[in-house]
């Protein structure tokens, strides 16, 4: 299986160039420039009608949408590699319910904070700023209440999902998430970015 990843450096797509290291995943990785346009240029947009990273390409088969390149790898690899939980049980339901999580439930509160703080001047709000930073500190709270009872997010034991959920948390906050107000996620989030497959550089 001939598998190839488009990405830029620091970057969504830097997640999963992190999760094929983590899986020991043979790929190429191929440098999109975004800052330059690459992304826009229509052989890019022939694999990924966004115009963004990551893609990733199987066989030639192009997939977009980071959520989804994860999930894919998971099924793909990570059960044999016991980094995924094997289809049909509760952890595999939860495996997907908090990957979604981090990146539906938890990002779109966090676009919310960037919007209202980094984004067009015309949308910048305190206000905004505030109710979002405070959407985000309850939702801390209840992956917080997780970690207390459990090293890892599905366990005992590290997994993909916390690759996946420490990814978003890791980026939420450069942006100003009040991370560090929860102890048990800001030890859980020091204890997978301190992995090697995490290292990634350009």
């Amino acid at each position: 299986m001939s598998i190839v990843l488009y990405w830029h450096p620091m970057s969504s797509a830097t997640p999963i160039a992190c999760a094929l290291t983590e899986l020991g995943v043979p790929h190429e990785r191929v440098k999109i420039d975004i800052r330059t346009g690459e992304q826009r240029r229509p052989e890019y947009l022939a694999l990924n009608p966004n115009g963004k990273v990551p893609t990733l390409t199987v066989d030639g088969a192009p997939m977009f949408e980071a959520l989804a390149i994860h999930l894919w790898l998971g099924h793909r690899y990570g059960i044999e590699r016991g980094l995924w939980p094997a289809a049909g049980t509760p952890e595999a339901l939860q495996a997907l319910s908090w990957c979604t999580w981090a990146y539906v439930t938890y990002g779109t509160v966090l676009v919310r904070l960037q919007l209202a703080t980094q984004g067009e001047e015309a949308l910048h709000s305190p206000a905004h700023a505030q109710a979002a930073t405070a959407g985000l500190n309850d939702l801390l709270a209840l992956l917080d209440a997780r970690l207390a009872a459990q090293p890892w997010m599905l366990g005992a034991d590290y997994s993909l999902v916390d690759l996946v959920v420490g990814s978003v948390l890791g980026y939420s906050v450069y942006l100003g998430a009040p991370v560090n107000a929860h102890p048990h996620v800001q030890a859980w989030l020091a204890r997978v970015q301190a992995r090697p497959a995490m290292q990634i550089e350009a």
